[in-house]
């Protein structure tokens, strides 16, 4: 056993924290208390849902080996600790790309899938489960399951969006997809205000394979939800960049004292970024690392929030009032004197998630994050939550770090049925503190 920090991405809650490795953990089985361990990837989720402060962390970086890949059909299967940044290392030469992919390459395989990952493409592809063919899951009584929409079903389903609680994934299978080139043509879309960016995404969607938005939070009037929108496919096989980085070019050394991303940089900064745009639309070839992963260029990126760490919100609610709830929400944070540096905003598709607890549902997800403030901070998020599921929406569990049971619950009403599979040896922070509180 050693112990590290295991932070998660949102660093609200520094301590040292107990990890063991998955073959220590195995040695164990048999003799495993209740609720005394949780999987652990990669550090990058943002809140409580990978920490179990009660328990032991098993570090599934530990086995992160490529076991099998087939250059002619682009299947892969893979330990759970690798990242998808070492699958795109393996896959890229070959032409092959992820499917789907969130917005940093440091998550791990088996991250992507207890989270059930979605990208710039869910109105295309959906999440990352609906590409996943099978995995293998060890369970606290020793069993080693095979898992697919066929074998062991129920427990397929619950592990997919299930954030570790169903057993250890120990080996992942997924289809990759053969693209020209991993860069990406991309479609620089500026628009002045909320109407302007409804009135193009559907269009946009339909046309292209990748789309997503950046909003300026912190304007109003007349200008309010103005943004850029990123739509794009991948390119050709004319490109001439090079098919991989050489590596991370800065980094955030150590936390300021204070949160540098503040009200008057970020006006400053998005001004910056909302001009740099020409008006309509622009039409370029980018490297596949800067339009997928363009913060992923800064190591530690998170520290510039300060030595408080940062809440990131998002939520999903229906189209039939996406813009008015959209506005609702910035407007709401602003007025609370919060200022967020990743406002983003994007529609889900009609492609059904496997998943029994993923958050993806038609409609649009706003992601706004914030320096925590404290109190003030934590009513500001109460206040979201309420305007989203007064909508019908639902919030990221994946992301949360304080939502209420309550929420929790009319988020996902089938939390039950994940309750039923859940692995007696594993449990969260985040599963204590919502769906166990709800089971008392």
């Amino acid at each position: 056993m050693n112990t590290q920090d295991y932070e998660s991405w949102g660093r609200l809650d520094r301590r040292p924290r107990q990890g063991i490795s998955p073959d220590d953990y195995e040695d164990r089985i048999g003799s495993i208390e209740p609720e005394t361990f949780l999987p652990f990837g990669n550090g990058r989720s943002y809140g409580d849902s990978c920490h179990n402060d009660l328990g032991v962390l098993i570090d599934n970086r530990r086995h992160a080996r490529i076991l099998a890949f087939d250059p002619g059909t682009g299947m892969m299967t893979c330990e759970a600790g690798i990242t998808l940044g070492d699958v795109l290392a393996r896959a890229i030469p070959h032409r092959f790309f992820l499917p789907v992919t969130p917005g940093t390459a440091f998550v791990t395989i088996g991250g992507a899938l207890a989270n059930d990952v979605h990208g710039k493409n869910h109105h295309a592809r959906g999440t990352f489960g609906n590409h996943v063919t099978g995995f293998t899951l060890l369970r606290s009584n020793g069993e080693r399951l095979t898992c697919t929409p066929q074998e062991n079903p129920e427990l397929f389903a619950a592990t997919i969006g299930g954030m570790g609680l169903t057993g250890l994934i120990l080996t992942v299978s997924l289809r990759l997809n053969k693209v020209p080139s991993p860069h990406v043509q991309q479609h620089a879309i500026r628009f002045d205000n909320l109407d302007e960016y409804f009135g193009l995404v559907d269009g946009v969607d339909e046309e292209h394979e990748y789309s997503v938005a950046w909003i300026d939070q912190l304007a109003t009037g007349r200008r309010m939800g103005r943004g850029v929108l990123l739509a794009g496919d991948h390119a050709d096989g004319s490109c001439e960049f090079p098919d991989m980085p050489k590596g991370m070019k800065l980094s955030v050394p150590f936390s300021p004292p204070f949160n540098l991303l503040n009200f008057a940089t970020l006006k400053a900064f998005n001004e910056y970024y909302f001009r740099k745009e020409k008006p309509g639309e622009t039409v370029s070839t980018v490297p596949w690392t800067s339009y997928f992963y363009p913060l992923d260029a800064i190591g530690a990126w998170n520290r510039l929030y300060g030595p408080k760490g940062l809440y990131q919100h998002q939520s999903v609610y229906p189209a039939e009032n996406a813009r008015e709830i959209t506005a609702i929400l910035m407007d709401t944070a602003r007025r609370a004197g919060h200022a967020s540096f990743l406002t983003v905003l994007k529609r889900f598709g009609n492609v059904a998630s496997r998943g029994l607890l993923s958050f993806p549902r038609p409609g649009f997800t706003l992601t706004l994050d914030f320096a925590n403030q404290g109190e003030r901070t934590v009513k500001l998020l109460d206040r979201l939550d309420a305007i989203v599921i007064e909508a019908e929406g639902a919030i990221n569990p994946y992301k949360d770090a304080r939502m209420s049971p309550q929420v929790f619950e009319k988020s996902f009403t089938s939390w039950r049925k994940l309750e039923a599979l859940r692995d007696p040896a594993l449990t969260s922070n985040f599963w204590r503190r919502t769906a166990l509180a709800l089971s008392k």
